[in-house]
């Protein structure tokens, strides 16, 4: 018997998410946009496919938020059909998004799909062949918040099965970046004696660890400004001697963050041509967030009226090319930091900003008995949103009080 397992592992799907902060963009492009989670799944159904693996491994959030859509419970369905055409197993855990108590349809998933039922870790067997392949280990979130440390819960089945994995949605104990769910240490997971560890959780891909593998896959398609570059899967094998792993991009449209030089510019029509030289060519669609680097009091030092006007036009060349581009926010960054940085005044105003002043500005706006009830909450994108024109506007402002 061929001792060895080949399957994909993802992680942190978030379908039908609502992109909040990209409501500025052409109706067409943020449609395109609105679709790119489920575009990306179809992806991966593809790559499963195409590379014939015995199983996918989905370790939690496959959803964006615990009351799920009936369209994004539909969408994951028909996937996982695909798959049982192909007699390919899914194995799959919720986590703090997709919680198993949250607000969902009744949507059965065909028999190929196995789910982590219990917020207690449990196995469930791959079979190959009709031979004990792989045990699969894991488990879900019952509510939003798992808070203790799920890795003594891991412990070794069957012996029979020549492979074991393991799926955990959760964070490394001292990561201060991201929400602690299901904390854990990495010697915790190296005492268990898996041969593999699907994480999910984080949205950067990252390997903690080479043998075992214990991973991220990151998500399968970024959401906002901060989550850059490919995002996708990987394709892993195991075999009895080592594991290999092939990172497979997934994303239906890229982020990305780019520097553009523009100081040498003396018109807008040369600052026009330095920009489209500059962007870089992606082979699928881009959402650009710009940080121009201008001279200041130079014959062309563009104020806010003039950026604007110079993205619009720019964007009209970039929306018609294939893959297309779009500048969905810029901002600018005089070459005299240093400058900016001594004035007494804007760097108390920037610390000012940095404290929840947007919350205090719209406060009035959402306890109005009226309009409160057609704003929903702004999210930690959307206010980072605000606070870069707020400060592109002052920043422009009191350039130009300076200059007369």
């Amino acid at each position: 018997m061929k001792s060895a397992v080949t399957f994909i592992h993802a992680a942190d799907l978030h379908l039908d998410s609502l992109f909040k902060g990209l409501r500025r963009v052409p109706a067409n492009i943020f449609k395109e946009i609105q679709e790119s989670t489920f575009t990306a799944l179809d992806h991966l159904i593809d790559q499963a496919i195409e590379h014939q693996v015995d199983f996918v491994l989905l370790a939690g959030d496959l959803y964006d938020h615990e009351s799920q859509s009936l369209k994004a419970q539909i969408r994951l369905r028909r996937a996982f059909e695909r798959l049982a055409n192909e007699n390919i197993a899914v194995f799959l855990s919720y986590g703090n998004h997709d919680f198993m108590k949250g607000d969902s349809f009744k949507v059965e998933y065909p028999e190929n799909v196995h789910v982590f039922l219990d917020e207690s870790v449990t196995w469930i067997p791959f079979y190959k062949d009709g031979n004990a392949m792989a045990a699969i280990y894991g488990f879900s979130y019952e509510n939003r918040g798992v808070y203790e440390n799920k890795s003594p819960e891991y412990e070794l089945t069957d012996k029979e099965f020549p492979f074991h994995i393991a799926m955990l949605h959760g964070s490394v104990a001292t990561n201060t970046e991201h929400d602690s769910y299901a904390p854990f240490q990495i010697k915790d997971l190296l005492n268990k004696g898996m041969d593999y560890w699907a994480l999910g959780h984080i949205h950067k891909r990252q390997q903690l660890y080479t043998n075992p593998p214990i991973v991220y896959p990151g998500n399968i398609q970024g959401r906002h400004r901060k989550e850059t570059g490919e995002k996708g899967c990987y394709l892993v094998t195991l075999n009895k001697h080592q594991a290999t792993q092939t990172f497979l991009p997934l994303q239906a449209i890229r982020y990305e963050e780019v520097e553009v030089d523009i100081q040498d510019c003396l018109t807008p029509s040369q600052a026009e041509k330095a920009i489209m030289k500059q962007l870089p060519a992606y082979s699928v669609p881009s959402l650009l967030y710009l940080k121009l680097t201008v001279k200041e009091n130079e014959p062309f030092t563009p104020d806010e009226a003039i950026l604007q006007e110079l993205m619009e036009v720019i964007n009209e060349s970039l929306v018609e090319a294939f893959p297309w581009q779009y500048i969905y926010q810029y901002q600018v960054a005089f070459e005299e930091e240093s400058t900016q940085l001594t004035d007494d005044f804007l760097k108390d105003i920037l610390e000012e900003m940095d404290t929840a002043f947007i919350q205090e500005g719209i406060h009035e706006i959402y306890h109005h008995r009226d309009a409160r009830r057609f704003l929903s909450s702004l999210s930690n994108e959307e206010e980072q949103d605000i606070k870069a024109d707020a400060y592109q506007l002052l920043n422009s402002l009191l350039r130009k009080e300076r200059t007369k």
